[in-house]
């Protein structure tokens, strides 16, 4: 039997649900190691952390641990949607990986107006937290959509 050769969108779709070993996609990561939004939102958690060690030492229980929470609940969601078998679990978990954005993005905006990091302490964080959006946004609606095409 001929195998029959994917575009390159069927593989980056087929990629984002695991159904395609990484040998065959040419990569020697797992699945979810190989997403460009999983690789994002790890810088996104590192530059998180960066702000949280800026905070005051009476805001390590506080904002500061909410901070790194959510910062690290975006690739962990995205990981761990990536392993589930159907399309509704893994829009799950995107859907609280996109909630977590959210809340970076709140906790930032608060860390400022309180006046424990500067404008440009949080560019950075806040700029990835906005690729990432894009991205995750783009992973939902491919994923809706393939979903939505099937019978």
């Amino acid at each position: 039997m001929e195998k029959m050769r994917a575009t390159k969108g069927e593989i980056d779709t087929l990629a984002c649900m695991n159904h395609v070993s990484p040998q065959e996609r040419g990569l020697t990561q797992s699945g979810f190691r190989s997403l460009i939004v999983w690789r994002r939102a790890m810088d996104l958690a590192r530059a998180v952390y960066l702000v949280g060690r800026l905070l005051p030492p009476d805001e390590r229980f506080g904002l500061s641990q909410q901070l790194r929470r959510a910062g690290v609940s975006v690739p962990a969601n995205i990981a761990e949607g990536n392993g589930r078998l159907t399309h509704p679990q893994y829009l799950h978990f995107l859907s609280i990986a996109n909630g977590s954005l959210m809340e970076i993005e709140t906790l930032l905006i608060l860390a400022y107006d309180l006046g424990f990091v500067s404008q440009q302490d949080i560019a950075r964080p806040l700029a990835l937290r906005a690729e990432v959006g894009r991205r995750l946004g783009g992973l939902i609606r491919r994923l809706r959509a393939l979903r939505a095409s099937q019978p």
